[in-house]
């Protein structure tokens, strides 16, 4: 399995953008797709983005197409979420998650999990 550190979370205004970043170990980080979830407090975690081995196919929530971009570089073993014009219903707790299968929006089929860090925007 792999080891995920998510960082880059904070306090924000609507309008305003965050970068959220994922730190992999493990020497077989290509082998796995990655993925963006969020839980929002008393709701279900849900899908916001993933990204295959290479990273040349991704696959985005509606509520976040067009505002949000996930990316990687298997180099560095990194993942990232570039969020911009965010706004108050953004607010959660971010994980970063890999698995072997790509594809899915299900968070039940994603074996390895980061820790989660606080996105707040404000309005």
């Amino acid at each position: 399995q792999v080891q995920l550190v998510e960082s880059g979370g904070g306090l924000v205004q609507a309008g305003g953008s965050l970068r959220l970043s994922c730190a992999a170990s493990g020497r077989t980080f290509s082998n796995y797709a990655m993925g963006w979830f969020r839980q929002a407090p008393g709701k279900e975690r849900e899908f916001v983005a993933t990204i295959s081995w290479s990273g040349s196919t991704t696959y985005y929530a509606d509520s976040v197409k067009g505002r949000f971009t996930i990316s990687r570089d298997n180099a560095k073993k990194m993942v990232y979420l570039q969020m911009n014009s965010l706004k108050p219903e953004d607010t959660a707790v971010y994980y970063c998650a890999a698995d072997q299968a790509f594809g899915s929006r299900d968070y039940r089929k994603f074996a390895s999990w980061g820790q989660g860090t606080q996105v707040t925007v404000s309005s």
